[in-house]
């Protein structure tokens, strides 16, 4: 099985069971110009044999740091199937109307405040951001929410997607999956 198909598998399982409440969450780690990592956490939008889609904001920080360095790295762990999965590659941008098309299924509250936060920046108070908030809701008032021109998506193209398994005596199974120029994958198992 390739490793886009076993993955989609692992999550359907864990979208399944209701001791995983967000099976989507995932960490996503970028560094900036100079290699200096940071990780957050989000949730995955989507993922096909092209590669995982996350959205965000152009001018947050990891909206800047993936401008810098295009290189990001993904960590989804599902502790009840004692799995995890770990990405890694070049970013791209979804087009415009795969954008378009998420961000009009985002409930009116969450599109609001694509364009009401100026994510990552200093925000003086809270009173500050409500305001703004209001702002947006009183020019949007009773017609649809555009996309924010800075608001879009990343698909990280996969170059390496290891499975780990927890078993025994910290004696994990650990398998990776290497990109290769043909299209295919090239895998190998590594100690634990």
């Amino acid at each position: 099985m390739d490793p886009i198909s076993r993955f989609i598998e692992l999550l359907q399982q864990a979208s399944a069971r209701a001791d995983i409440p967000e099976p989507t969450a995932t960490a996503v780690a970028t560094a900036d110009a100079q290699g200096r990592p940071a990780v957050r956490m989000l949730l995955l939008k989507g993922v096909d044999q092209r590669g995982f889609v996350y959205f965000t904001n152009l001018e947050s920080r990891k909206g800047r740091e993936i401008t810098e360095n295009p290189n990001v790295a993904l960590c989804i762990h599902w502790q009840p199937l004692e799995v995890q999965v770990r990405v890694e590659g070049p970013v791209e941008r979804v087009s415009d109307q795969e954008a378009d098309e998420y961000f009009a299924t985002r409930a009116r509250g969450s599109q609001l405040g694509a364009w009401a936060s100026l994510q990552s920046r200093p925000l003086a108070d809270r009173a500050e951001l409500e305001a703004r908030i209001r702002a947006i809701e009183q020019r949007y008032e009773g017609t649809d929410v555009p996309r924010p021109p800075y608001w879009t998506g990343f698909r990280v193209v996969p170059q390496r997607i290891e499975f780990w398994s927890g078993r025994n005596a910290r004696l994990h199974d650990r398998e990776v999956y290497h990109a290769d120029r043909q299209g295919g994958w090239r895998v190998e198992r590594l100690y634990p």
